[in-house]
């Protein structure tokens, strides 16, 4: 049994891969935006988006732990960028005799996450574009890691059959 964390920038192809990851491998996926977008829709934008994030991550993690528990393979989809986060999936892991893993999807080009954020089927969530370069390459660099454990990190930048093989690979070790 595995727990998959994701991580990348918006747009950096998680989504896409973790569909992928799971097909082949069974898994549940746990997908923040989902979460976070159902409850912004059900609250008719009473809530404040900040407070909503919140909440959602309470609920995912939630649902993290119910999956875990019965021995599911998981897959969390969501941006990485708290270390708050890297150790709850470690924790669980560890409650749950699973085994962590960590794929985070790269792509250091600006025009192309933009490209991607402007033309995809977007959920309430989800930003529409990047605001400057700057921000983007912040948050690029802003992702956390488990520093003990080993990580992938993909450059999804590229069409997902050049690295599909070693993502199974990797996380089916």
């Amino acid at each position: 049994m595995f727990f998959l964390q994701m991580s990348g920038f918006p747009g950096s192809g998680k989504s896409t891969l973790a569909r992928l990851i799971a097909k082949e491998t069974s898994a549940v996926i746990v997908d923040h935006d989902i979460v976070k977008s159902a409850l912004l829709e059900s609250m008719n934008d009473s809530i404040e988006a900040k407070v909503a994030g919140k909440i959602s991550y309470n609920i995912d993690w939630s649902l993290i732990d119910f999956h875990l528990s019965q021995g599911h393979n998981v897959i969390f989809d969501s941006p990485c960028l708290y270390s708050e986060m890297v150790q709850k999936g470690l924790d669980l892991t560890e409650k749950y005799g699973a085994e962590y893993k960590y794929v985070e999807c790269l792509v250091d080009d600006f025009h192309l996450i933009n490209e991607r954020l402007k033309t995809r089927n977007r959920k309430i969530s989800q930003i529409k574009e990047i605001a400057s370069e700057e921000t983007f390459y912040h948050a690029v660099a802003s992702s956390k890691k488990p520093s003990n454990k080993e990580c992938l990190v993909i450059n999804s930048g590229q069409p997902i059959e050049n690295y599909l093989d070693e993502v199974l690979k990797y996380v089916c070790k």
